[in-house]
Parts: C-alpha cells; sequence; structure tokens
C-alpha cells in the first residue's frame, strides 16, 4: 500500500509540474477516455436545463407574435398594428434595463437561485397578460416580462464559457440557439392548435396561450432554483477525483475563473480595445431584422395572401432554415478553426434573403427572402462564440456579455418599429435600412478578425519561456496573459 500511495504521489506531482510548464492553450486538445466521459456526464446534466431554457424563453416571448393572427386578440385589448408594435419593442426596454443590474448580480448571486427566481417571476407576468384589457396594461406587462428574461442569454453563455473548454463552446452556442429555433417550429403547431382551442367563460384562445406558457415558466423556475448545475465543480456533476483533476485542468484552458471579486480593471481594458465597439455594432446592426421579423413574420406572411392559419404553419420553415444554418455553420467553424469567416458567409446569405424581400414584387416567392433573411441568427451565434472564445478573465467577460447584450437590446427594440403600416406589404425604408445593416456587419467582422490576426503574430515574436503560468489559476485577461491565443 506504501509503495502504491508513493507511485500516485509521484505520478500527481508529474501532472502538476507538466500543469505550471504549460500555457493556456498549449494544453492538449486532444480528449483522453477520461475527459470523454466526463464531458458527456455535463452534456447529459447540464444541456438539458440549457435547451429547456432557451426552448421556454423563446415560447414565452414569441406567445405575443403567435397571436398576433388571431382577431379576438385586437377586439378585447383596443389594439391597432401599430400599437401591436410598441408592445414588441417594450419587451426589449424591459431586456435593456436589466442588464446593468444583471451583470452585477451574476458576479455576486449563485447562479442557480438567481436564474430560477427570475423565471418564476417571468412566468407570473405572462400568466397575468392573459388578464391585459388594454394597451396601456399589456405595455406594462411586456415591459416587466422582457426585464426578467433579460438574464437568460448573459447566464447561459457565461455558464457555457465556465464549463466548456474554448474549442467546445461554439458548437454548445449553436445547440442554444437550435432550441430557440426548435421552439419556434413547434410554436407553430402549438399556435394553430390555441387557435382552435374553445371559449370558457371570459377566456379566449389568445388568453389561453399566456395561461398555458406561464404555468409551464413557473414550474421550471422552481425546478432551476435547487437543480441547475451552475459552476464546473458543481455536486449534480457527481465528479469523481480524477473527474476533479480534469475540471482544473478545463478551467485552465477556458482562462476564464469564477470568482465574487469585481476587478475594475478589466472594465477599463475593455472599454479602450477597438474590437469591444465592434461587437457592440454588430450586435445592434445584425438584430435589427431580429427584433422585426420575431415580431411581424406572421403579419407579412399574411400580407401576401395566405390565411392567419397558413401564415403560422408557413413561418414553420424560418426556424427549420435556422437549424440548418446553424448545424452547418458551427460544424465548419469547429473543424476549420475559423469562426468570424463563416459569420461573414452567414451574413451574406441573410442579406441576399433581404433583398429578395425587397426586390421580387409579389406572390409566395417571397417566402424564400423571409426564410434566407434568418441567416442572421447564425451571425449572432458565431457573434457571441467570437466574443466567448476571445475575451478572458471573469469581470472583463461578464462586462463583454452584458454591453453585447444591451446592444442587442437595442437592435430588437428599433427594428420593429421601421415596419411602419403605411409602408406595407414590402416594407422598403426599413429593408434597406436592414440591408446596409448587413453590408456593416460584414465589414466589421473584417476589421475585428484582422486585430486578432495581428495580436497573435505579435505574440508569437514574444519569448514564451521567459513567462510561464504558475500552477495557481488566475483571473487574467486575454491582455495580461501574454499566452493566451485569440480565435479568429
Amino acid at each position: 500500500m506504501k509503495a502504491e500511495s508513493i507511485k500516485l504521489d509521484s505520478e500527481k506531482n508529474t501532472q502538476d509540474e507538466k500543469l505550471e510548464s504549460c500555457s493556456v492553450d498549449s494544453l492538449p486538445i486532444v480528449q483522453s477516455d477520461a475527459e470523454k466521459k466526463l464531458v458527456k456526464k455535463i452534456n447529459y446534466t447540464f444541456m438539458p436545463f440549457v435547451c429547456v431554457l432557451l426552448f421556454i424563453q423563446y415560447i414565452d416571448k414569441s406567445t405575443i407574435s403567435m397571436i398576433s393572427v388571431i382577431p379576438e386578440f385586437y377586439t378585447d385589448t383596443g389594439l391597432t398594428k401599430d400599437k401591436y408594435t410598441w408592445l414588441g419593442s417594450f419587451f426589449y426596454v424591459g431586456f435593456l434595463c436589466m442588464q446593468l443590474p444583471n451583470n452585477y448580480l451574476l458576479q455576486k448571486v449563485q447562479v442557480s437561485k438567481y436564474a430560477g427566481i427570475c423565471l418564476v417571476l417571468w412566468g407570473v407576468v405572462l400568466l397575468c397578460m392573459a388578464f391585459g384589457k388594454n394597451f396601456g396594461q399589456l405595455a406594462g406587462l411586456r415591459f416587466l416580462l422582457g426585464f426578467f428574461e433579460a438574464i437568460t442569454y448573459p447566464t447561459i453563455f457565461l455558464l457555457i464559457s465556465t464549463i466548456y473548454r474554448r474549442s467546445e463552446q461554439v458548437i454548445w452556442l449553436g445547440v442554444m440557439f437550435i432550441s430557440n429555433s426548435v421552439a419556434g417550429v413547434l410554436g407553430g403547431f402549438i399556435g394553430v392548435g390555441i387557435m382552435k382551442m374553445p371559449i370558457v367563460g371570459i377566456i379566449t384562445p389568445w388568453k389561453w396561450a399566456f395561461i398555458i406558457f406561464g404555468s409551464i415558466t413557473i414550474a421550471i423556475g422552481i425546478s432551476y432554483f435547487f437543480f441547475l448545475p451552475d459552476r464546473p465543480d458543481s455536486r449534480w456533476f457527481r465528479l469523481t477525483e480524477e473527474e476533479k483533476l480534469i475540471v482544473q485542468e478545463r478551467t485552465r484552458d477556458n482562462a476564464v475563473v469564477a470568482t465574487q471579486k469585481i476587478n475594475f480593471s478589466h472594465f477599463w481594458e475593455a472599454v479602450k480595445e477597438p474590437r469591444f465597439y465592434c461587437y457592440s455594432l454588430i450586435s445592434v446592426f445584425i438584430n435589427l431584422q431580429n427584433g422585426a421579423f420575431t415580431i411581424f413574420s406572421n403579419i407579412i406572411i399574411t400580407e401576401l395572401g395566405f390565411s392567419n392559419t397558413n401564415a403560422i404553419l408557413l413561418n414553420i420553415p424560418t426556424n427549420v432554415t435556422i437549424i440548418i444554418l446553424i448545424l452547418i455553420s458551427t460544424n465548419i467553424s469547429k473543424s476549420k478553426g475559423e469562426i468570424i469567416y463563416v459569420a461573414m458567409v452567414c451574413c451574406f446569405i441573410s442579406m441576399v434573403g433581404l433583398i429578395c424581400l425587397t426586390a421580387i414584387p409579389s406572390g409566395g416567392v417571397k417566402l424564400i427572402g423571409i426564410y434566407l433573411q434568418s441567416g442572421g441568427t447564425p451571425t449572432y451565434v458565431l457573434l457571441q462564440a467570437s466574443i466567448t472564445s476571445n475575451v478572458s478573465g471573469y469581470t472583463k467577460k461578464i462586462f463583454y456579455i452584458g454591453a453585447n447584450l444591451i446592444c442587442y437590446t437595442v437592435g430588437n427594440f428599433v427594428g420593429p418599429l421601421l415596419l411602419r403600416q403605411k409602408d406595407s406589404p414590402r416594407y422598403y425604408p426599413a429593408m434597406g435600412v436592414y440591408v446596409a445593416a448587413n453590408v456593416l456587419v460584414i465589414i466589421l467582422f473584417g476589421y475585428v478578425r484582422y486585430t486578432y490576426i495581428c495580436a497573435n503574430k505579435k505574440r508569437n515574436n514574444l519569448d514564451k519561456n521567459a513567462i510561464a503560468l504558475t500552477g495557481e489559476i488566475k483571473d487574467l485577461t486575454d491582455v495580461e496573459n501574454p499566452n493566451f491565443v485569440y480565435k479568429p
């Protein structure tokens, strides 16, 4: 037994020495059998929470679009289409107002408790929308819904970037948004079912949508409060001693160390970087059309001459297209090691779709434009992959994600307002703005990629042997850590 103990200690010391001499990016990428087993355990334990959260968040946010073709919704509430547009935008006002406190709370409060409470609260708000009687009440509730739903993306982006290796993150970010699109596909069928639900007392079909989804969200929130794994070493992963060592190595590879200490130097470093503003502008520009089509796609399809029921069904291929594009783009990005080039191609596809919508006079063929413009979603997925892969330092990463979500909100708020009723059915001014925004996104992505290539070349010329990391895993930013290699 003593000999075995000495052997184990020797192996552990050798492993520690190897870890100390490794830079963040020189750690082995090829997974051992033990790590593959660990990753499977993480996937089966953690990713269902991610998928369910993104699924229900998209359904809840889009319920207003689902019922937009039900005539009783307008007669019961006295809404016009212009006021309906504002309901879409008020969601993002709440979303925006939550981002700054969200940045603080994410670092100070246990993520599982925080997410669970917010889920319950937004479920209550959604349920209350069934009893909104006028524009003012619905607008206030949409604001609160956006306020509480605002925690979704920052929470998941942060958890994925701390639990998964950088090389793995692009795939799982893709899975996030595929969950959204699956919700869009199933939401179409659910919407048709809701239209056919019976009236029970004062509960008309459009009210059933809010009651059903609000109740489901409350139940999900309670489960997240108790069971969401929110750290790489969470007890819900049931880690063995060997797996705990592997988790430490994976944390070192991520260059993200979870801490409740706010490092203000990370803020100042971020705001001095030109790419911070490029990422922010990209998020605004690519989400102009996202906000518009999330709210208005069913209405635009009815204006092409289709019935209300067919409009909901014909919108389903939009989400199928998104799923296909995300699967293709994330797998190409991972296999080729290229994030930004793939994002630029997806943005070009989106731009082609918008041009089709503008140029084709009328008829069902315009649906091609609606489907292709969905290339904006994989563009945004790869934008997030670029941020999570290339920004390190816990406070800096939270700041980048938070700022990006603020810009996401601005784009989604402004986008629907550009679709004015007087410009229907072709909406020339709005489509022109969306096309121009896509052009700017491609240019900004090109600049960001150029900065990463230049930074990597500069670091390759450094004597890395003179700057070795210690065995302690420090909360260094990508700028502070000379061994950090950017992933263009």
